[in-house]
Parts: C-alpha cells; structure tokens; sequence
C-alpha cells in the first residue's frame, strides 16, 4: 500500500495517514482504530491488505498522539479526533465512504456518519462502544475524573497501565448517543464477540435498536473475544466489508 503522509489538522497536528486510491473505483473503507491503537493494527492490516488486492479504495490513519502523527495522547478528544478525521477525508476528497470502526473507533464512527450526509454509503462496527465514558467506569472513578484527574486501569494487551485522562472523559461526556434515537439511515453491519470482557455485546444491542436505519444486520460471536483478530474473526469482518463494497 501507498507510504504513509501526513495531514496538517485544523488544530495544526501532523496526521499520518495511507491511503489507496485505485481508478474506477467509487468507495472507500476509512477505518478508525480503536482506544490507543492505530493503522498498524491487525483488523486495520486487514482491511488495507484486502482493499490492495481487491482494487478498492482505503484510507488509514492514526489520531494526534497516536502512532505515528504528531501531538500528545493527554490532549486526545472525540471531539478533536472526529475533526482530524473529517479534515483529512475532505482532504483527500473521498467520497462513497464505508466507515469502519473497531471499539472507541466504533464510537467515533457513529459521531463522524451524522457529519457526513450523502457521502456516507455504510458502517461496519466490531465491537462498538458508544457511551463507553458512561457504562465503561465506576462511579468512584467518575468522580476521580470530575475532579480533573487521569485514571489507570490494567492493561490486557500489554505492561503498561491503560490511562483515561480528564480531559477526554468530560468530552467523551458530551457525545453520548444511546439515550435517544441516532439518525443515521445507511446499511449498517455489527460484529460482537459473546466473551468481550471490554465492550458487553448488549452495546451493540441497544446500538442496533438505536440506529434509524432498517438495513441493520448484527452478527454475534459466541466465543469471540473484545479484539475479534483471529483469523476467524478477520474473515468475518472482511465478509462484511466485501458485502458493503461496490
């Protein structure tokens, strides 16, 4: 695939990003990472080693303080990242847009479908979590992070503790779209593994029910876990993804 570039933000953050862009072909996967993940990722590996040899288009790319773009994690937002993420795809000029989103990028999926009207073709959530800063702590913690401080929690996937910082929890606060009716009316595909121990797959439930739209399809896997990266899992989500395309 292409070698990555960058994107100078609205906020003037360098965003690494690839992006494939074949002749002929009018749509293209945009997908989000997860919470401190990033383009490198397995399911986003995935999608961009199918799109390569399928001949359709994919666009990549890690949030300001994440992989490889330039700013600090302490200072990430929904609110900032949804921008970066408008911008770069006005940027580009992608239009006929399949979102892709995995975890908290299944969050920012949500909040980036409702800014982007006709140009939005359909949405593939694994493993989504909207609302995550309401059901996702406790409230002990919540009034750690009222009073303005970073929380830790452990780690599955790697030594170093998990932060959520006080900034984004108050943002993440003002972007919760489980409580009312969310107006997005493009096919919509969800995947969930029954065994998540991060993301309960009743999210993705209540998203479903949600969701406007009547082309919704939500794909339950009994033994899958938050991750959804074996190759099993990754056949499914490029099924998926295959099903949506041109």
């Amino acid at each position: 695939m292409s070698t990555v570039q960058f994107h100078n933000s609205p906020s003037g953050i360098k965003i690494a990003f690839r992006h494939l862009n074949p002749v002929g072909r009018t749509s293209t996967i945009v997908f989000l990472p997860g919470y401190m993940s990033d383009m490198d990722g397995g399911k986003a590996t995935a999608v961009r080693d199918f799109c390569e040899g399928a001949g359709f288009g994919c666009l990549l790319l890690d949030y300001s303080g994440c992989g490889q773009s330039d700013g600090e994690f302490a200072a990430g937002s929904l609110s900032l990242w949804r921008e970066e993420v408008l911008s770069l795809i006005a940027a580009r000029g992608i239009d006929n847009i399949i979102l892709a989103g995995s975890s908290m990028g299944g969050w920012l999926m949500l909040l980036i479908a409702l800014e982007l009207g006709n140009q939005l073709k359909a949405m593939v959530g694994i493993a989504a979590a909207p609302d995550f800063s309401d059901w996702g702590f406790t409230e002990a913690q919540k009034s750690v992070l009222r009073g303005g401080e970073t929380i830790f929690e452990d780690n599955p996937y790697g030594p170093e503790p998990t932060p959520t910082h006080a900034k984004f929890w108050h943002d993440a606060e003002t972007h919760r779209l489980l409580g009312s009716d969310i107006n997005i009316d493009c096919p919509v595909r969800l995947l969930h593994g029954q065994r998540d121990a991060g993301v309960p797959w009743e999210t993705s439930m209540e998203l479903a029910k949600r969701l406007r739209s009547d082309d919704i399809q939500l794909t339950l896997v009994k033994d899958g876990d938050h991750r959804l990266s074996r190759d099993s899992d990754i056949n499914l989500l490029i099924n998926q993804v295959a099903s949506l395309l041109d």
